[in-house]
């Protein structure tokens, strides 16, 4: 029984706290949460969705899938994909290249690493070609620059403006000479809409590199860039141990090209559509074949 002295007995100074058991510990689900790689800030991932997976506190552009561009240039409901039955074949017969291609295919959705289609923006007409750098890197191989060549060729048929997203490694090894010609066949298709006054507006997300920067990305009658994204034939490494010497920092950035005069607009992802529209609306007289748009 107890006595009067045990309900005067000092309290302990410290509390002990037991750990909690992993079955009872509350842990975040995965995919809720995601840290941004420039600032450290910790974002909610749908909210970055919301804001087209760019940073609300630095800026900071994620790289995304071309069927997320799309939804977000496109008006709802518009966007019609063509040559999507192009399947590539392993000309060279390269080590396990036909295993590569399937596993991207499962990896991204895709049949290849860009996808093709007419759609409208702010109710203009427009061919729209989007590359995809989770499909191997968005390097070009044949079936790649087919598909761009066949976008550039509906663009001159139906005298509608061309839109090209252009991200991507370069030329696709596996595929060696065949890879490296796509890069003459898409600049040719290019001249030719340029001679019948057709408009391109080439587009550079990040990154955008080698063969494909070099042919088709670089040749747009206005070239947009989104903020902070790697535009260059080889990358700032490559150059260093090449010529050994050190490079201008940020010297392959989007906004030292546009410095320099290689592009003439920065844009932000979020202004992305609107700005198209905007361009589409002043050159809506530049049809192909039509006279160009007054200043």
């Amino acid at each position: 029984m107890p006595t009067l002295k045990d309900f005067f007995r000092s309290k302990p100074k410290y509390v002990t706290v037991h750990p909690i058991g992993k079955q009872e510990k509350r842990e975040i689900p995965d995919g809720l949460w995601v840290k941004c790689e420039e600032c450290g800030n910790l974002l909610f991932n749908k909210e970055l969705e919301r804001n087209m997976m760019v940073c609300p506190k630095c800026g900071y552009h994620y790289r995304v899938s071309a069927r997320f561009r799309i939804a977000g240039i496109c008006d709802e409901g518009t966007f019609q994909e063509f040559a999507d039955d192009l399947v590539t074949a392993d000309p060279l017969g390269f080590p396990a290249y036909p295993e590569k291609i399937r596993a991207a295919q499962e990896k991204t959705g895709l049949p290849e690493a860009v996808i093709c289609g007419t759609c409208e923006i702010e109710g203009f007409p427009v061919v729209l070609a989007v590359m995809d750098f989770s499909f191997i890197g968005g390097s070009m191989g044949s079936v790649v620059g087919e598909k761009v060549t066949l976008a550039i060729e509906k663009a001159l048929e139906e005298k509608k403006p061309l839109i090209i997203v252009s991200t991507s490694g370069g030329a696709r090894m596996q595929e060696g000479i065949l890879s490296l010609m796509q890069m003459a066949k898409t600049s040719a298709a290019i001249g030719k809409l340029n001679e019948a006054g057709g408009l391109y507006i080439s587009v550079l997300a990040n990154p955008c590199t080698a063969g494909v920067m070099a042919s088709f990305a670089s040749l747009g009658d206005i070239i947009i860039a989104e903020p902070k994204a790697l535009v260059a034939f080889a990358g700032p490494r490559v150059i260093e141990q090449t010529v050994r010497e050190k490079l201008p920092p940020g010297s392959h950035r989007a906004e030292f090209l546009m410095e320099h005069g290689l592009i003439d607009l920065i844009v932000d992802r979020r202004d992305l559509k609107e700005t198209l529209a905007k361009l589409l609306r002043f050159h809506a007289p530049a049809q192909v074949g039509g006279g160009k748009a007054d200043a």
